[in-house]
């Protein structure tokens, strides 16, 4: 039964995630493209807001930037750079560490910001307040590998988790293998997170996509916007 359960959360579940992630927010651009935003409520108690939205932003994208970098960079190049693995472990753990606090503290006053706001609460979706809840257990759950991180500053459980993240990319149908062995506290992370990834379409999670490609969207517009002149009204001769 485990075995069939660490296939399919590391072995076909990834798949499945990336797979709802690019159709479903693909179809939900197409369908309703009008829910396509953050839906704030910056206009209720918007300095609990602010301070929660700063930490939790800034957090979760240094959180996010960091997993793509450290779970995707080849290990060649970490050998090519001559960085020790000690190294890139202990910036894991300081910075990743730093910004997952900030994240979760973000993430705590934002749900008690919709939770104790009645008017707030009011217009909260079950989308909205559910997958807020996910992040802030996924976050605190990361906080807690830490702990394990520093068990195996060797790099080891690093360099497992590289293999396995770049494999399931180029299609290695066994890379699941990779992980089994890993402790329980890594098996949950990474099962929040490609459920997450999963929910992302359907949350308003969705216009983090509008921030990454509007760049790329302002410079290939296809001719710079004509903005016309107000004409001044001509007085008629007397």
């Amino acid at each position: 039964m485990q075995e069939h359960l660490d296939y399919f959360i590391f072995g076909i579940m990834p798949y499945i995630a990336l797979t709802v992630l690019v159709v479903g927010s693909i179809a939900r651009y197409e369908r309703d493209p009008f829910t396509w935003k953050s839906s704030s409520s910056q206009l209720l108690r918007r300095k609990q807001l602010v301070w929660g939205s700063i930490l939790f932003h800034v957090g979760i994208i240094t959180v996010f930037g960091g997993h793509l970098v450290g779970l995707f960079t080849p290990v060649w190049v970490l050998d090519a750079l001559g960085v020790p693995y000690a190294l890139k472990q202990w910036m894991a753990v300081i910075l990743g560490g730093t910004a997952g606090i900030m994240a979760l503290i973000g993430a705590t006053l934002l749900i008690h910001r919709r939770v104790t706001d009645p008017r707030i609460w009011r217009h909260t979706s079950f989308a909205d307040i559910g997958i807020l809840v996910l992040i802030w257990l996924q976050l605190l759950i990361g906080l807690g590998t830490i702990t394990l991180t520093l068990q195996h500053m060797d790099g080891a459980e690093m360099v497992r988790f590289m293999t396995w993240s770049q494999s399931v990319v180029f299609l290695k149908l066994n890379a699941w293998a990779m992980v089994v062995n890993v402790h329980w506290l890594y098996k949950i992370h990474i099962f929040l997170g490609l459920l997450i990834t999963i929910l992302f379409p359907f949350t308003r999670l969705v216009h983090m996509i509008s921030g990454f490609a509007a760049p790329f969207r302002y410079l290939s517009r296809p001719g710079y916007q004509i903005v016309r002149s107000r004409r001044k009204s001509v007085k008629p001769a007397e």
